[in-house]
């Protein structure tokens, strides 16, 4: 029977008040059904509520010591810098015949990056070297003349010794000998010369190439095919004085300029972290290289430079950059309690007894605990019963208990 139909059966009819005198046992079996009705219906209250999930807010335990990491003393904004880069140019003036870079090239030490003409140079380089040849030929014929009037002098010096010819005679063989002598040591001067004349003609010459001086990547191309191109800069606006620039990536550093009312609180070797602009996600460890031993008057900052410890290739020359310096980070003490740290509203009291709630899925298990004495903050530290990663429930509700369905809060 529904409840419908027992409301129906209790209700009153006007002759069953009339017989109410003359019925009394009829109204205490219909009182009774009224107690079993209400019964029945907290029995179903209390199993549709019983079974609503409790809203609760929860805490992850964690170990003594766990996430107590170095912290940021300051902040500074600042762009990335290479510490070496080069603008290539010749040595010479001359017209470009060939550039081998592009922007973004990645070139080795000694690669060829662009050559010159090369003709005239070349000219001068082969008479150069003729001029030389000549002199060490002259040499070589005024030797031959040395040792040929050397042996005459010999000669003349015995027979004018037995009396054959005169004395006049092999004393001028003798001075011929010194003359040869001193003509011989004048032209390997002049050969020397000549050589040098030659090795500048040859340096000339090699200066048609022109080659990467270190390792890097290509960030700029300057010049073209045809153009004239001179370490100097002969103005008019058609003289090139650079055929590229080139970055050596590991030389990448960032320099941030700090407050000068806070630069004491950098230290050289000092731990930072970098974080790109361009990837605000991206936390890149660092470290101070030097404080730059002068201050800008006009923005009252001082130089920082920070260099970066690990390499990457999204890293840069120009891009923008925050670096926050930390302090350094506490040595590991032998003395680290053992247990997790629980927020302090995460302990009740159920049944005399200092309780926690861990969440275990969908539900909470009840885990009785013995706080230690000492505070850390608003934490306390829980010796055992409880694991770290555990998920506690903070201030639990009165209604919570052992087994309850529970819902997560939103932070």
């Amino acid at each position: 029977m529904d409840n419908a139909g027992l409301l129906k059966e209790l209700r009153i009819e006007r002759h069953q008040r009339e017989d109410h005198g003359r019925n009394p046992g009829r109204w205490l079996w219909i009182g009774g059904a009224i107690v079993v009705l209400l019964l029945l219906l907290g029995g179903a209250a209390q199993l549709f509520f019983g079974h609503r999930a409790v809203t609760v807010q929860t805490a992850t335990a964690v170990a003594p010591g766990a996430g107590s990491e170095a912290g940021a003393v300051l902040q500074a904004t600042g762009y990335v810098t290479a510490r070496r880069q080069a603008t290539v140019s010749a040595q010479i003036t001359g017209t470009l015949t060939a550039v081998l870079i592009e922007e973004g090239d990645h070139v080795t030490r000694g690669q060829v990056l662009a050559r010159l003409d090369d003709s005239g140079y070349k000219a001068q380089l082969q008479a150069a070297k003729a001029q030389a040849d000549s002199a060490h030929a002259q040499v070589a014929q005024i030797r031959t003349q040395l040792t040929q009037g050397s042996h005459d002098a010999a000669r003349l010096e015995s027979l004018a010794a037995r009396g054959l010819v005169s004395k006049q005679a092999a004393e001028q063989a003798r001075t011929q000998v010194d003359s040869l002598r001193a003509q011989l040591n004048a032209q390997q001067q002049q050969a020397k010369a000549a050589d040098a004349q030659a090795a500048v003609a040859q340096v000339n010459f090699d200066y048609c190439v022109v080659r990467a001086p270190f390792s890097g990547v290509v960030t700029t191309k300057d010049a073209q095919v045809g153009e004239i191109i001179s370490p100097l800069s002969a103005g008019g606006g058609f003289t090139r004085t650079g055929v590229g620039t080139i970055v050596d990536m590991d030389s990448l550093e960032i320099d941030v300029d700090v407050n000068e009312a806070y630069i004491g609180r950098v230290k050289p070797d000092m731990p930072a972290d970098a974080v790109l602009d361009a990837y605000p996600d991206w936390k890149i460890p660092a470290r101070v290289v030097a404080i730059v031993p002068t201050a800008d008057r006009g923005k009252a900052t001082i130089k920082v430079r920070v260099a970066l410890e690990k390499k990457d290739a999204r890293v840069v020359p120009d891009m923008g950059a925050r670096v926050s310096f930390l302090e350094e980070k506490p040595k590991a003490s032998a003395s680290v309690p053992q247990g997790v740290l629980v927020p302090a509203t995460a302990i009740v009291q159920r049944d005399g007894h200092s309780v926690v709630f861990v969440l275990d899925g969908s539900r909470v298990r009840q885990r009785m605990v013995s706080p230690a004495a000492q505070t850390y903050g608003d934490l306390r530290l829980l010796p055992t019963a409880v694991k770290p990663g555990d998920s506690v429930v903070v201030s639990p509700p009165a209604e919570l208990r052992d087994g309850s369905d529970v819902q997560i809060k939103a932070p």
